[in-house]
């Protein structure tokens, strides 16, 4: 499949409020190991943590060879077109971080054929900024901010700790910052040129 259609997803950090959200387009052929890069500097996580993307009951991410044939397909052997082929459904999931348990639904909007005058990865939309790694996951997270807005709570000073005086979980999103991580993507993934022999 060629790069000569892209897809346009929303990616929605499931079970965190407010709400944590990209509307993103993406090549319809890009690598699933690629889209996970995406969506990575699309939230701004760290790329510090396992992850795997699920489409229907297949799952792609980093084989380790320690779990033989039980772990995921590899997420660098496959495009976006080739796992979504034959699925049903305008979803599908990802999960960064296996401890604390980041998913992601990622809902599929439609397929335009790219237009030459931008770059993909491109970025439409960006609301809410996600929370901070290794915050316990969404529920950890939860109990975390309830700590945060109460001096009085017995674990006030744990969540000042791990979150920080001055967070605030209604701060959007630095879109410069993304646009830029993935302008760089597409300069990095752009086909080369082939050389005269």
């Amino acid at each position: 499949m060629s790069n000569a259609f892209v897809m346009r997803i929303t990616i929605t950090l499931d079970n965190v409020t407010p709400t944590v959200s990209r509307i993103i387009e993406v090549p319809l052929g890009i690598r699933l190991d690629r889209l996970h890069t995406v969506f990575q500097d699309a939230l701004s996580w760290t790329d510090s943590h396992l992850w795997e993307l699920t489409f229907g009951r297949t799952g792609f991410g980093i084989p380790d060879p320690e779990y033989g044939f039980d772990g995921p397909l590899d997420a660098r052997k496959a495009t976006l077109a080739e796992a979504l082929d034959g699925m049903r459904g305008k979803t599908f999931q990802y999960l960064y971080d296996f401890g604390d348990a980041w998913d992601h639904s990622v809902r599929i909007e439609g397929i335009a054929p790219a237009n030459p005058q931008y770059s993909y990865p491109r970025l439409l939309e960006a609301t809410g900024m996600r929370p901070p790694e290794d915050s316990g996951g969404p529920w950890g997270y939860a109990e975390t901010l309830g700590a945060l807005a109460d001096p009085a709570h017995e674990y006030h000073e744990q969540a000042l700790e791990i979150l920080g005086e001055d967070h605030d979980p209604h701060v959007q999103p630095n879109i410069d910052l993304i646009q830029d991580r993935f302008a760089a993507l597409a300069k990095k993934w752009a086909p080369r040129p082939r050389k005269a022999k």
